[in-house]
């Protein structure tokens, strides 16, 4: 990408999905080639302006959030290479889950586990720390095993997990601060189908079941809903496997469909309502005590204004050093409440009782926590500071919002420093 391309690139507003963040860079640039990528990275590093890269804006925080320039990688997609014996497959940086899906497909792999969008590019995906649910399986991160990505120094690195096992860690989970993802290679499986039911009950009557249903199902989560104090139970199977239909005799069986996993696991992908969510991830051995402390909270204080549901998920643990299930098995509660409510004074209230439990936010959702709070909650987190200072020496990657999260580059600085003048100094 020559300098005349990157001079005339147009600034265009960038929002997120639920309309929550929304700002105008000074540069929206869509490399179609690694190398024009490279051109990006080191055009904004001499100048001192800061890079972020942008996924599909299906998240809540302002991650993405720069007034210098942010990288869509929108023509860089679709799979790369496979291999049926390994069964791994190696995508670009840009593909959606959807567009992995069915290109894998395509190929007799699928991936081990979704959520329940497939919105997300892949790679945006396991760089927030996205998941799906199920205590045997891991976040998305946990399927990516290697790849290549551009530096701050618009240097090309590549990452194994054979090769460099701690580099891999610190990439998995790293909201585009380490470098951005040109390809991405995944550990897979071969094409499966899953049957999916759904079942609604009263709380009070499922309850006793939770164990059971997490344990003899492949996934399994719930949405309770504070004004009706209902719940919805969802488990995916193979076909004949799970909970039996007559031990579920307290819940009324509202849907029952099968078909390959990559469009059964995505329950919301044509969700037609905007909506803000707080995540924290909490040990499973405390989860179900905060579960029934947030209910009571919730219908105490907030039942009248919470339009919407509360998620429940397990993850299963994984090494990856930022993962907010960092060597220890966990329960997620979400809080979602509708877009076009007011969201910030309930999430500001349940997200105390959150931390009582030692959780986790997740990166990609609402929350108030910054870097002197998440380092204590993080063991790695010196470990993966100095990969910061390793691949992202003067900050590039760094914006106020990841100064606010993650800290100064250490013993770096920020694009930002590197591009004023000796008279700018303060």
């Amino acid at each position: 990408m020559s300098q005349e391309q990157l001079d005339e690139e147009s600034p265009e507003e960038w929002t997120n999905w639920s309309g929550g963040i929304s700002f105008e860079p000074d540069r929206v640039v869509k490399p179609e080639r690694e190398s024009e990528l490279q051109s990006v990275v080191r055009h904004c590093a001499e100048t001192g302006e800061t890079v972020r890269v942008a996924g599909a804006g299906h998240s809540w925080t302002p991650v993405v959030e720069t007034d210098g320039v942010v990288v869509s990688l929108e023509n860089m997609t679709g799979v790369v290479s496979h291999d049926s014996e390994a069964n791994e497959a190696t995508i670009r940086g840009g593909t959606t889950l959807g567009e992995a899906g069915i290109e894998l497909h395509e190929r007799n792999l699928a991936m081990e586990n979704l959520g329940d969008v497939t919105m997300q590019t892949v790679a945006g995906a396991c760089g927030t720390g996205t998941h799906g649910t199920g205590a045997g399986f891991e976040n998305l991160a946990g399927s990516l095993v290697g790849g290549r990505m551009v530096t701050g120094t618009g240097e090309i690195r590549e990452f194994d997990a054979e090769d460099d096992p701690e580099l891999l860690d610190a990439v998995r989970v790293s909201l585009g601060t380490l470098g951005i993802f040109t390809e991405i290679r995944l550990d897979l499986l071969r094409t499966y189908k899953l049957r999916r039911r759904e079942y609604c009950a009263r709380f009070e009557d499922f309850w006793d079941h939770l164990d059971d249903l997490i344990e003899e199902n492949r996934n399994f989560d719930f949405y309770w809903y504070p004004r009706s104090d209902e719940v919805k139970l969802r488990l995916l199977n193979a076909p004949g496997g799970g909970t039996d239909d007559s031990e579920l005799e307290y819940a009324t069986l509202v849907e029952d469909e099968t078909g390959w996993s990559h469009q059964v696991i995505p329950a919301h992908n044509e969700i037609g309502r905007k909506f803000e969510e707080m995540e924290y991830a909490v040990p499973r051995e405390v989860a179900k005590e905060c579960v029934l402390r947030a209910r009571d909270r919730i219908r105490d204080r907030w039942r009248s204004d919470v339009g919407w549901r509360v998620l429940v998920r397990t993850v299963g643990a994984d090494d990856s050093y930022l993962s907010t299930e960092y060597e220890r098995e966990t329960m997620t509660i979400s809080c979602i409440q509708n877009a076009e409510l007011e969201y910030w004074e309930y999430f500001e209230d349940m997200e105390p009782l959150f931390r009582e439990y030692d959780g986790r936010p997740h990166w990609g959702k609402r929350h108030s926590l910054r870097a002197p709070e998440l380092e204590e909650l993080y063991p790695e987190w010196d470990r993966f500071q100095s990969f910061r200072r390793e691949l992202d020496p003067e900050g590039v990657f760094t914006t106020d919002y990841v100064v606010e999260l993650l800290g100064e580059v250490p013993n770096g600085g920020t694009a930002a420093d590197a591009g004023k003048t000796e008279g700018e100094e303060s």
